[in-house]
């Protein structure tokens, strides 16, 4: 009898573990690449089941497509650029979809031309036409871009281009530069047959804008009712970024694992250029991962102001809750 009962005693506190699982359903803003791999890592390593989290995660198609999947809390937790986040904020203030981690402490925005079309320098671009998507992110800094570099923007052609032929009009020669995801732009240029010597990449965080990238973000009901959960996939998220940083070779082979399109030896390269331009900087190996600095962010939502008429605009406090973090110690890159 007492045997029956350590047995139907053992099967509820086993269901009751399972039923203790937290369900996390992860909105990624983009197709699986490089720069994903710190998260694919995690995910496949189980550093979130080991904190009880049951995980799953989705592609996208932009941040655009994943604030709101978190906002409204079809999913729980997400990716997304910051500066899209803030205007998304300003829009929609009763959606108060908040960021938690920041991942891209550089963001990847950037300027690419070609040295042998006269390209060195922001100011070498008066005179020349920009490739520019209409809705591109880096598209979206132009103005701001132009005011930090003393650009007479008059003196520069915009064009606007698709994203599939933004790269192949720069290699032929049709655009003299683009804006563009400085990783991304520049490997797609050398699959153009552009020489790498040829290429320059200005990133605008080298250029005068104190702006974010990407960041984590979560859906403030479901913070609100399971901050254990949420504190537990940026610790997951944490050693998943830090192994990935130790070997980015081991890494990568979990994006490959969920992109049967990827090259590895593509996605390493952008995996190693996101980590050296946008994951590690010196505000990270000074402050940690994941945090930002509030002054700075207020700033780059200044800077977002010069191409943005605010209606709705909130503090940066307000944008990025750092309660979610460890303690600094547990954050530091080695």
């Amino acid at each position: 009898m007492k045997h029956t009962i350590s047995l139907a005693f053992a099967a509820v506190f086993a269901a009751g573990t399972a039923f203790a699982e937290t369900t996390i359903k992860f909105a990624n803003d983009w197709k699986w690449e490089g720069p994903a791999a710190p998260m694919l890592l995690a995910l496949e390593k189980g550093y979130y089941s080991d904190l009880d989290l049951s995980v799953s995660m989705d592609t996208g198609s932009g941040s655009l497509d994943a604030i709101p999947k978190v906002a409204t809390g079809t999913y729980q937790i997400g990716s997304a650029d910051i500066n899209s986040l803030i205007k998304f904020r300003d829009q929609n203030p009763d959606l108060p979809v908040t960021a938690i981690f920041m991942i891209y402490n550089a963001p990847p925005f950037a300027i690419i031309g070609r040295k042998s079309l006269g390209i060195n320098e922001p100011k070498d671009l008066e005179g020349k036409t920009l490739g520019a998507p209409a809705p591109d992110g880096a598209y979206a800094q132009w103005k701001a871009f132009v005011s930090a570099n003393d650009i007479d923007a008059s003196k520069v052609a915009i064009e606007n281009v698709g994203f599939p032929v933004r790269e192949p009009m720069l290699a032929q020669g049709s655009v003299d530069a683009i804006t563009g995801f400085s990783f991304s732009s520049f490997i797609n240029l050398k699959s153009n047959q552009v020489p790498e010597d040829d290429i320059t990449v200005m990133l605008m965080s080298d250029y005068g804008l104190k702006l974010y990238g990407n960041v984590i973000i979560v859906n403030p009901t479901f913070a609100a009712e399971n901050p254990d959960a949420v504190k537990g996939f940026v610790e997951a998220t944490i050693k998943g970024l830090m192994e990935t940083f130790e070997d980015p070779a081991a890494a990568v082979k979990y994006v490959l694992q969920y992109n049967d399109v990827a090259r590895e030896a593509v996605e390493l390269e952008r995996l190693e250029m996101a980590i050296s331009q946008n994951m590690i900087t010196d505000e990270v190996r000074a402050n940690g991962l994941g945090g930002v600095d509030m002054d700075r962010l207020t700033a780059s939502m200044d800077q977002i102001a010069e191409t943005y008429e605010f209606t709705n605009r909130t503090a940066a406090t307000d944008i990025f809750d750092p309660s979610f973090l460890p303690a600094a110690e547990m954050r530091m890159v080695k």
